[in-house]
């Protein structure tokens, strides 16, 4: 595969790993030299940034996709059982995020790296800082990121882009593809994060980086091959510290990778292990509106009305390993592993609006809880023929299990008044007015474990101008709740179904791809509750969302588009003559326009359109049917570009616009948040010097400092609001050693 590499070192001795770091990189590292991305294009194309390799990221015969011109995207990715495969091959609608993006854009999270597609926006998780990813209008948990395609090993918060390699974005309902996800997302689309691998040379670099507010930046990235070359070790560490570009927030991020790889004649193993420590202090909390209320106009986006008492700790313990054997020339066979330890303890100031002025009740909410997840796969594949036709046949089978340990103590529902343009500071009140469990040692509180199995056969006609997929997951999943302070299981079931797919592809032209699929999405069900319910505590079946979706892909070898169009149906649950069912239904329609690669020689360009159209239907009494669904903009717009400046070698401008329409924060379509549209702007350079590579990177996120509501909602049914980042800059140096 071709792919950017970096490296980075802390700015504090936190990180003890930084002694082993130093001695490998005074053992005689060789220097990485710049090269183009693809060898069809002039040098002036690729930025004297880049550095590529020829490595595999992940345990498989075949490695990871390269890169499609620019260096952006790759040219495929991981659908799940089916393997990498080549976006003109597959019958859905992916992109993937290259590690040089990650670099270039300065990303810091996850978050950061889909900011650049059109069919995703960034919002938040329920009473907490959880990165949430909406795709085609339905929300993605960070719950249901994968890791080297498997489920549940990723700190649920925030993950950090130096673990990574790759960031892999599917489009639409994918229960078929990897089985379902965690958190109960999966029909908007899913994410899969792919860990760095050492390169073929060796690999010495540091970060040294300052953010708005002072906040410093540190990390460093160091990979070696051995036995030559068949064995491969590569560690990245990386430190975070200081204030924000919110007032008064401050954040602290300490992470260590160690990822691990060996290639054998008929055999490839690979491994990850990793630490995450993110901390927040006096973070800047959501603000639910008020009932019957317009919503208040935000205020300055560094304006902090959070509690200097606040703060939401988390720290995860993480790793997988996979190992692939070829079982003969056109069969393979592979087993992954993985396992997570993770906690997160929050104290919150919760926020609700109360006046046209600003107006804030807040109340105390503290949370600890405790993960203990633990998933793994087998498969196999192969392929042979009958007539005509190439079949390759894939079969999977996966188990997770995840374990919750929770408490909470909620302070005096009646809080304290404060206000969103004048905040106001009142001393910790007391956290026991009303508890769930000891906060000190919380007890078993859920237990899901989700067990599938699938088949897919894949076969391709006339010279692979013509491929249909087709396949069948069976999902079972097991759910069970317990009583927080005693332990006692109160709720649980055990539910089958089965997700099929069917997806075809044709090519009239060797460019040109025309594509169709019918896939779903899988959920686990609800539980009955609320006030005068009369089947309160009824556990309700897993429900399916279905999707169709056509589509066309263009590769003119530089520049790639794709435009699909998409409808997909969610039964969605409200209660009827005080019985709760799932009588509801939610149908998100739409289409997406994406580009990318080099416009022009020396410019690459990223960006997109999405519409959507995000309708509720047969809603309770038909009070809202035909009005808009919460938090679901009708336009979402991306345009990117990156510039080489000729006049000066190793010098390139990069600009991003983000523009989402208005949106609404209930289902009554009352309460509307205006569009907004945001500027990113940056600037890299590659130089040497003192017979050093150095690349110096700048950035400007929300370059006019806008002050807008970023989203509404995430969590279904609620209508949150979300304020944007302010103005602000980040500047790093990588020097190669």
């Amino acid at each position: 595969m071709k792919t950017t590499v970096r490296s980075t070192l802390p700015l504090t001795p936190k990180l003890t790993p930084c002694a082993l770091a130093a001695l490998l990189m005074t053992s005689g590292a060789a220097f990485a030299q710049s090269q183009p991305a693809d060898a069809s294009q002039p040098p002036a194309d690729q930025k004297m940034s880049t550095v590529v390799i020829t490595a595999s990221a992940d345990a498989s015969a075949q490695g990871l996709p390269g890169a499609y011109a620019g260096g952006q995207v790759a040219r495929g990715g991981r659908l799940g059982l089916l393997g990498n495969v080549d976006i003109m091959n597959t019958p859905f609608n992916t992109t993937n995020y290259t590690l040089a993006l990650i670099q270039d854009q300065q990303a810091r999270s996850v978050g950061d790296v889909v900011q650049n597609d059109p069919s995703v926006r960034v919002a938040r998780g329920f009473g907490n800082y959880q990165e949430l990813y909406v795709i085609r209008g339905f929300p993605v948990n960070s719950d249901d990121l994968s890791y080297n395609g498997l489920y549940g090993l990723l700190p649920r918060q925030f993950v950090a882009s130096e673990l990574l390699e790759r960031v892999e974005v599917f489009h639409g309902a994918n229960t078929f593809v990897n089985g379902v996800g965690p958190g109960g997302g999966g029909i908007g689309g899913m994410i899969n994060l792919v860990p760095k691998r050492a390169p073929n040379k060796d690999l010495n670099q540091v970060t040294l980086g300052v953010e708005s507010g002072g906040q410093g930046y540190g990390a460093f990235d160091v990979a070696r091959r051995f036995d030559g070359g068949r064995g491969g070790i590569r560690i990245n560490g990386v430190r975070r510290d200081g204030d924000t570009s919110v007032d008064r927030e401050k954040r602290e991020l300490n992470v260590l990778s160690i990822g691990l790889d060996y290639r054998g004649d008929n055999y490839r193993l690979s491994a990850d292990i990793g630490f995450q420590e993110h901390n927040l202090d006096a973070p800047r909390p959501s603000v639910t509106p008020g009932a019957g209320l317009p919503l208040p106009s935000a205020p300055d986006a560094d304006k902090n009305f959070a509690q200097p008492w606040t703060k939401s700790d988390e720290r995860d313990t993480f790793g997988n390993v996979r190992a692939e054997v070829d079982l003969g020339p056109d069969a393979v066979a592979w087993a992954a592993a993985g396992a997570r330890n993770g906690q997160e303890y929050n104290v919150l100031g919760q926020a609700t609006n109360t006046n046209t002025s600003g107006g804030l009740l807040m109340t105390r909410f503290d949370n600890f809880r405790k993960d203990q997840n633990r998933t793994g796969e087998v498969g196999l594949r192969g392929a042979f023929t009958t007539g005509p036709v190439w079949h390759t046949i894939s079969t999977t089978a996966s188990w997770l299990e995840l374990k919750s340990r929770n408490a909470y103590a909620l302070g005096d529902f009646s809080g304290w008044t404060s206000n969103l343009y004048n905040p106001v500071d009142v001393a910790a009140p007391s956290n026991t007015f009303f508890t769930g469990g000891s906060m000190s040692n919380p007890l078993l509180t859920s237990k899901t474990i989700l067990t599938s199995y699938a088949v897919a056969d894949t076969m391709s006609m006339f010279d692979d101008r013509f491929l249909a997929t087709v396949g069948i997951r069976r999902q079972t999943i097991k759910a069970y709740g317990y009583d927080y302070n005693t332990g006692a299981q109160n709720a649980g079931y055990d539910q089958s179904a089965n997700t099929p797919v069917l997806g075809l592809v044709y090519k009239p032209l060797k460019n040109v791809s025309v594509y169709a699929n019918y896939i779903e999405a899988l959920q686990q069900g609800p539980t009955a509750s609320g006030p005068d319910v009369v089947n309160q505590g009824q556990i309700f079946a897993p429900y399916t969302s279905r999707q169709k979706e056509v589509g066309v892909k263009v590769d003119s070898g530089k520049l790639g588009a794709s435009l699909s169009f998409f409808t997909t149906s969610q039964p969605m649950g409200f209660v009827q003559d005080r019985i709760f069912g799932l009588n509801g239904e939610q149908r998100n329609r739409g289409a997406e326009l994406s580009v990318f690669g080099i416009a022009a020689p020396g410019v690459r360009v990223l960006g997109g359109l999405t519409l959507l159209d995000a309708e509720q239907r047969r809603t309770q009494g038909g009070i809202n049917a035909g009005n808009d669904a919460i938090g679901v903009p009708e336009t979402q717009l991306n345009l990117g570009a990156e510039w080489d400046v000729r006049q000066v070698p190793g010098l390139s401008l990069n600009a991003r616009t983000v523009y989402t329409s208005k949106q609404y924060a209930d289902a009554a379509n009352t309460q509307r948040l205006p569009s907004w549209t945001r500027v990113d702007l940056g600037a890299n350079y590659a130089t040497r010097i003192m017979d050093r590579d150095v690349t110096f990177r700048a950035r400007v996120d929300n370059a006019f400092d806008r002050n807008y509501w970023a989203s509404t909602g995430g969590y279904p049914g609620s209508s949150y609001l979300v304020l944007a980042a302010p103005r602000t800059f980040t500047v790093s140096a990588t020097v190669d050693f």
